[in-house]
């Protein structure tokens, strides 16, 4: 048994030299698939995209999909009404969805119309909004409106809200998403991580892709799009509908803009079993996204558009080749996103840096040389600590690697989260006229707790690819009202003034 095992080992070990090649040529790789959201962070600081005024008012209908939303639903509508978008040109639709509470009977109080859903087979937003667009159809035809509006029942909108998204769709945008902000953003840390999320996903992803033409993602809750694309209902029905809608959309060849004067207000979850379920559910719908699309986009990188239909012959001018590298380039931008980059890292180095690079040990011991290399990714203070380490071949090489590689794996996740405390850090002083009140200490705790989300985001991806995942509501609570969030907000920016003067 014991000559089995060192062959086995000494077999395993022989294959280190290429399979390190390998694991640093698809390091390199994954790099330079992302190389460019650099650039898009430093023009998000900068920039974002700009509408003018619209000159028409376009008849939009906005749909809330709701289960057992009763405490949240009529501020949501009332925050529609009080809207400056003429209301004639506005309709509230409200899908009560498996609802055991009088949602549908407050949607239909503050003057929506309701249609209710029984049905717990099928329990994801995308059901629920693929049964509404069939009843909208059946009763008005998804054409009677130039536009459609989803939002989440805890949502609430800024009062020119509506008349901000009228800018960009009123300029030929068919796709646009919304400014995001936090109505319990102070409530507890949790909340507070997802908060910084949006805000950051503002500045690194929405701001740029919007100035440049591009597609930035649809998160959820807070975008509009124009009835073309659900002239045949709504097809999304995966556990996140919007990475489905997102990368679908940008497999056929349209823009996704962002509009940063168009704000509304989202309810965070603040237990941490509730947040652990929803990023689970995020992750394995984020996986599904890429296998369902992922294809799609990787051959518009070479042909374009690959749902378009190529038997018409269309004239060659400078407008359709600009337009071709546009949408050949967002293909592969949206792609740079939907890569499971942390599975593939953490199968590459299971496989390569743990095992294979460990038995190269077993067969060769620990010298200076291997642990120079396999140390380089830790700060220079603590690279000095495994300085000096010799160890012969054998059993004790082997483990010393697999504890050195599980040390240095560590050390280097703890200093990439210190180092990405910069961006609680940036959105609370880029964003401070925007986000609610709150103490100098609650910032500084937010900040120091903020690495969790992304750590909490990479296990749930982790775990996602092994369990089987379903949809469940995410309870809301907040009794704010849109007047509420006006008051802070202005309460805010004038004490702000003071402090400057």
């Amino acid at each position: 048994m014991l000559n089995f095992f060192d062959a086995f080992f000494r077999a395993l070990g022989s294959l280190y030299t290429n399979g390190n090649l390998f694991y640093k040529f698809v390091l390199s790789l994954i790099s330079v698939f992302v190389a460019h959201h650099v650039l898009y962070t430093i023009i998000g600081i900068f920039f974002t995209r700009k509408f003018k005024a619209a000159k028409n008012f376009h008849k939009y209908a906005i749909l809330i999909p709701a289960r057992n939303e009763s405490t949240v639903i009529g501020n949501l509508i009332d925050s529609i009404h009080y809207q400056d978008y003429p209301q004639d040109m506005l309709t509230v639709f409200v899908i009560a969805d498996n609802c055991t509470d009088n949602t549908a009977e407050i949607a239909r109080q503050k003057g929506a119309i309701c249609y209710e859903r029984h049905n717990d087979k099928e329990r994801t937003k995308g059901f629920a909004l693929r049964y509404l667009f069939e009843q909208i159809e059946k009763d008005y035809g998804i054409a009677s409106f130039e536009g459609y509006f989803i939002f989440d029942a805890d949502n609430l909108l800024n009062k020119d809200y509506i008349s901000r998204m009228n800018d960009s769709f009123d300029s030929g945008l068919k796709i646009v998403t919304s400014y995001r902000n936090t109505k319990n953003f102070d409530e507890n840390w949790i909340a507070s991580t997802y908060a910084i999320h949006w805000l950051r996903s503002i500045r690194l992803n929405h701001r740029a892709r919007s100035v440049l033409r591009l597609a930035t993602n649809i998160q959820g809750t807070g975008f509009l799009f124009a009835n073309e694309l659900v002239r045949d209902g709504w097809r999304y029905t995966s556990l996140t509908e919007d990475r489905a809608f997102t990368a679908d959309a940008v497999a056929h060849g349209y823009q996704i803009s962002y509009n940063d004067a168009a704000m509304f207000y989202d309810e965070q979850p603040t237990s941490l079993r509730v947040a652990l379920r929803q990023r689970i559910r995020w992750s394995k719908g984020h996986l599904l996204a890429f296998k369902e699309t992922g294809w799609a986009l990787f051959k518009n990188i070479f042909v374009g558009n690959c749902y378009k239909d190529k038997s018409k012959k269309e004239k060659i001018t400078a407008s359709r080749i600009i337009e071709g590298i546009r949408c050949r380039w967002a293909s592969f931008d949206t792609l740079s996103q939907l890569i499971p980059r942390d599975l593939i890292r953490l199968f590459l180095w299971l496989g390569v840096v743990v095992i294979l690079q460990s038995c190269y040990c077993y067969s060769h011991g620990i010298s200076n040389e291997l642990l120079e290399a396999s140390t380089a990714t830790i700060p220079l203070p603590i690279h000095s600590v495994f300085k000096g380490i010799n160890v012969a071949p054998g059993y004790s090489a082997m483990l010393y690697m697999l504890l050195i590689s599980f040390a240095v794996s560590i050390i280097s996740r703890i200093y990439f989260h210190i180092a990405n405390m910069a961006y609680a850090v940036y959105v609370f002083i880029a964003e401070h006229k925007k986000i609610i009140k709150m103490p100098l200490s609650k910032k500084v705790l937010y900040t120091l707790t903020w690495f969790i989300f992304d750590a909490i985001g990479r296990w749930t991806l982790y775990a996602a690819l092994f369990m089987k995942v379903e949809w469940k509501p995410i309870p809301h609570t907040s009794k704010l009202t849109i007047q509420d969030i006006d008051r802070d907000i202005k309460h805010n920016i004038s004490n702000s003034i003071v402090e400057h003067k």
